[in-house]
């Protein structure tokens, strides 16, 4: 092989790849549930662990930040070349709750190497994912000769992410004077499958409701009283009934205002991924698609905004028989938003259509969660081309566009930082993210490390 950059990567990473493996199954049997308070001091331990480990590597700047729930940890090694860009690495370091009983062959918090994969709670959910990153810049230094990197290197890990991260804005906006950046990679996504590697663009947003119609001030006599007077789970089903028309949308008015719509090349990028809808439909557990008229799947799970019923209820709901109006019912509604779309403008479209739904006699209260914003970093971005060429030198193979139908904290870095977001991750769908026997495929994971090992020199031209 010559002697390439690329090789020199490669090469590095294989001489390196037992010792990283060992430090990950360290870090993997701290069980870091933040979900769980009796495990508040394992996620603690775990960003102290990690906190030691990015000052191992070479980081000048590691620290542990507080939050009023679990720990997180920030790390900084600025670059020698003044003009380089600034680039933050986003993670998590707390995982999903496991146990044995689950339905884990092994247990969950003792890492185990088999068939070429690394089974642990947190192996590619997200501790793998955001250890490669440490191999990765190693390897950048020993391959170009550099003392630092060719950005100003950021990480940003928290702790509270499995559980909602429910403190994470207000830690970025308390210390935003200290993750200023250009542009914002985020590894805690995947990519298509083994052999087809992705850029994720963008994820969703969400907004998340409660509905509840009141009635009569207590359950009353279907017979003595029925027919006569509102029944507020009646009213709760028209009101379901009436959240989408007869194309699938979304009949909220002004729900789509802003949206952002595919490109004739989006559409194209999608199509060329080696989908098969009937693969799809057995992982989903249902036996036919639907949703919005004139729209793949793909298109609606990725860039069409959605209304779906979580949860709904109202009135006896026991053995046998009770013949009362009920006196309240409540339906619980989420809705996905896309890049456009604003979600305080949604909650109060929202709030005016249920008002407008509500039949006279019927009280309504609506309560709303907290909302997350919709991300989506354009095709053509300097940034989003950079992590692509990175990923196709490590892969040596032409790299897809996908997005995420999910939502996660990365669009509230993009929108207090102000900065592109960009997906970097090598986790596939096998790798049973949140089930038992969670894993990650070595060789996948270190092609991340060498795909980041290519990034920061990559980044370092494209934005300047």
């Amino acid at each position: 092989m010559s002697d390439t950059p690329d090789s020199a990567v490669r090469t590095y990473t294989r001489l390196h790849r037992a010792a990283f493996l060992a430090d990950l199954a360290e870090w993997l049997r701290i069980p870091s549930v933040s979900a769980q308070p009796e495990h508040d001091g394992e996620v603690r331990r775990s960003a102290q662990w990690l906190s030691a480990k990015l000052k191992e590597t070479g980081f000048p700047v590691t620290e542990v930040w507080e939050t009023p729930g679990a720990p997180a940890v920030f790390a900084e090694w600025p670059s020698d070349d003044p003009d380089a860009p600034v680039v933050l690495v986003y993670g998590h370091h707390d995982v999903q709750p496991a146990a044995r009983e689950d339905g884990w062959h092994t247990d969950p918090f003792e890492p185990v190497v088999r068939d070429g994969r690394m089974y642990g709670r947190g192996a590619a959910d997200d501790k793998g994912q955001v250890f490669f990153h440490t191999l990765g810049v190693r390897a950048h230094l020993a391959a170009t000769g550099r003392a630092t990197p060719a950005v100003h290197l950021k990480l940003l890990v928290e702790g509270e992410e499995e559980s909602g991260s429910p403190h994470f804005r207000a830690l970025v906006e308390e210390r935003a004077d200290r993750l200023t950046a250009e542009a914002v990679i985020v590894s805690d996504t995947g990519m298509w499958d083994e052999d087809t590697p992705t850029v994720c663009t963008g994820m969703r947003g969400l907004a998340e409701c409660e509905i509840e119609l009141y009635g009569p001030a207590q359950d009353i006599h279907s017979g003595s009283f029925g027919g006569a007077v509102p029944n507020p789970a009646t009213a709760l089903a028209r009101l379901v009934a009436a959240l989408h028309d007869p194309d699938g949308r979304v009949a909220v008015p002004g729900f789509y205002d802003g949206v952002a719509e595919l490109t004739d090349t989006e559409r194209d990028l999608f199509a060329q991924l080696p989908f098969d809808e009937e693969t799809w439909l057995r992982t989903a557990a249902s036996r036919a698609t639907a949703g919005e008229a004139g729209y793949s799947t793909l298109e609606r799970l990725w860039a069409r905004p959605t209304a779906e019923v979580n949860g709904i209820g109202g009135g006896y709901q026991g053995a046998g028989s009770k013949t009362v109006i009920p006196s309240s019912a409540l339906v619980k509604l989420s809705f996905r938003l896309v890049a456009g779309q604003d979600p305080e403008h949604v909650q109060e479209a929202v709030r005016t259509w249920v008002e407008a739904q509500t039949p006279d006699g019927i009280r309504h209260r609506i309560t709303f969660a907290p909302a997350t914003r919709p991300c989506l970093t354009p095709l053509d971005h300097p940034a989003l081309q950079a992590v692509a060429r990175a990923m196709g030198r490590a892969f040596e193979k032409k790299v897809l566009f996908t997005r995420e139908g999910g939502s996660g904290p990365a669009a509230d870095l993009q929108d207090v930082l102000g900065a592109p977001v960009l997906f970097l991750g090598i986790s596939v769908p096998s790798d049973g993210w949140h089930g038992p026997d969670e894993k990650v495929e070595l060789d996948l994971l270190f092609k991340g490390a060498e795909t980041t090992a290519h990034l920061w020199g990559e980044l370092a031209t494209a934005l300047r």
